[in-house]
């Protein structure tokens, strides 16, 4: 698997007093996801970390809305059933990286400040946020959405599910 992390900020995330290693919480919340929803390929990952102001301009140049969110995800695949990763052969080269065989799953970008800022607000620390935030959008590359109610009770479940597994926690 390839997990491609870039910071576009100065910013680091703190667990407690210490730092936590980004790319390895990544790789380990991506990797839970896809072992959890049964994926049987290899996968490509780009996560973007950005401040407030980008993910506003992201959310508005991609998604037509004018404002800052924590996360948005940008899904490679179709998905006819969320989780279903059967691939019809005439989608394999637009869902296939030609060079390394990987699947490419899409794009996760994510708001350090917002982060922050809802670690301290959820009381919780930083690495849960984040991890939270992993997962949510592990889940929408997956083909899981949360518009529905009963839509979004599976993606909560699916979400706290993950965490638990990698222990990690709210406290």
């Amino acid at each position: 698997m390839t997990f491609y992390v870039e910071n576009e900020t100065d910013e680091t995330f703190s667990n407690g007093e210490n730092s936590f290693p980004i790319e390895e919480t990544v790789e380990q919340v991506a990797t839970a996801v896809l072992d959890m929803e049964g994926c049987p390929y290899e996968i490509q990952l780009n996560v973007l970390l950005t401040d407030n102001g980008g993910i506003h301009a992201y959310n508005k140049e991609y998604r037509k809305i004018d404002r800052e969110t924590d996360v948005l995800s940008f899904p490679n695949l179709d998905f006819d059933e969320p989780g279903d990763f059967e691939i019809s052969e005439d989608r394999e080269a637009d869902y296939f990286d030609p060079d390394t065989g990987e699947l490419i799953l899409g794009d996760i970008i994510i708001s350090v400040d917002r982060v922050k800022e809802q670690a301290e607000s959820y009381g919780h620390s930083q690495k849960r946020e984040f991890a939270f935030l992993v997962a949510h959008s592990m889940l929408h590359l997956c083909g899981y959405d949360h518009m529905e109610e009963d839509e979004a009770k599976v993606m909560e479940a699916k979400q706290e599910q993950v965490l638990a597994s990698l222990g990690i926690t709210r406290d």
